[in-house]
């Protein structure tokens, strides 16, 4: 059964055109059945994996960046039939480091034990704070130990690695960061998104809108994964040619660097105290 929540989702995502021929709940309160129709996409149409029951938790807490959150939600939210928990240690609103408040569906206690994807979105004071919370680390370890895929965006692989979820694996992050998951026993990888098995991880912030399509075409398939793609118009043509360290002019880089240098300081620092 698809939720009034849910069938928003796939509405907004996907405008239902993408329900191949199946039926779907409207809700508690109607009962009745609709029936959408599959546009013709060729002679694999059929091979197409269009329903599915992902359990996807996504964590949420003090200080985190929003955008690291919301990119890859927006991309799972076109998973029909996934359900997706945001998750905090209670379910009191959690305000992320610039001032937007999202409210949590769980909590560590009521998160499903056995999910599909694990993620958690970054920050700077927000993250290594909850990446030195014992609760936090606790609920990541045990999770991510299940997990079939275990995920972040930006700097949340930070948390993943303070949990233990990264030894001996590629992980990346931003840029600030990425050399600090080698405390943890990961291998830092420089690029947009890194898979090392089960473990998949994101570089900064807009970074989570790629890897949201990419985890798409991992649960579903590629085809989906396009539709997804052209339903939120994802054609990236930015104005500037300064999103990373090898487009960026020096001077840029040299003030972000710098900018940077205490929370890359911080990190390094939380990653020596687990290697120790």
């Amino acid at each position: 059964m698809i939720d009034n929540q849910r069938r928003n989702l796939v509405i907004g995502a996907l405008l239902a055109t993408l329900a191949a021929s199946i039926h779907l709940k409207a809700s508690a309160a109607d009962k009745s059945m609709h029936e959408h129709k599959m546009p013709d996409m060729g002679p694999d149409m059929d091979k197409v994996p269009w329903m599915g029951e992902e359990q996807i938790a996504m964590l949420i807490y003090p200080g985190m960046t929003v955008m690291d959150l919301v990119g890859p939600h927006c991309m799972f939210g076109s998973l029909m039939g996934a359900k997706i928990y945001i998750v905090a240690k209670s379910l009191d609103p959690v305000t992320s480091d610039a001032g937007l408040t999202i409210v949590p569906t769980d909590t560590f206690d009521t998160c499903p034990c056995d999910l599909t994807v694990l993620f958690t979105p970054g920050g700077t004071d927000g993250t290594l704070a909850a990446a030195s919370d014992a609760d936090t680390l606790a609920f990541m370890a045990d999770r991510g130990s299940r997990a079939k895929y275990v995920t972040s965006v930006c700097s949340g692989s930070l948390i993943l690695g303070a949990a233990g979820l990264l030894k001996g694996y590629k992980a990346t992050s931003h840029w600030a960061c990425r050399d600090a998951l080698a405390g943890f026993g990961a291998i830092p990888t420089e690029a947009r998104v890194v898979r090392d098995r089960n473990r998949i991880t994101g570089a900064g912030v807009t970074a989570g809108l790629d890897f949201g399509l990419s985890m798409v075409a991992e649960l579903r398939d590629q085809t989906y994964a396009e539709c997804t793609q052209l339903m939120s118009e994802y054609d990236p043509d930015p104005p500037f040619n300064a999103g990373s360290m090898k487009t960026a002019p020096s001077y840029v880089k040299n003030a972000m660097i710098q900018m940077a240098v205490d929370f890359t300081k911080q990190a390094e620092a939380l990653a020596g105290m687990a290697k120790g």
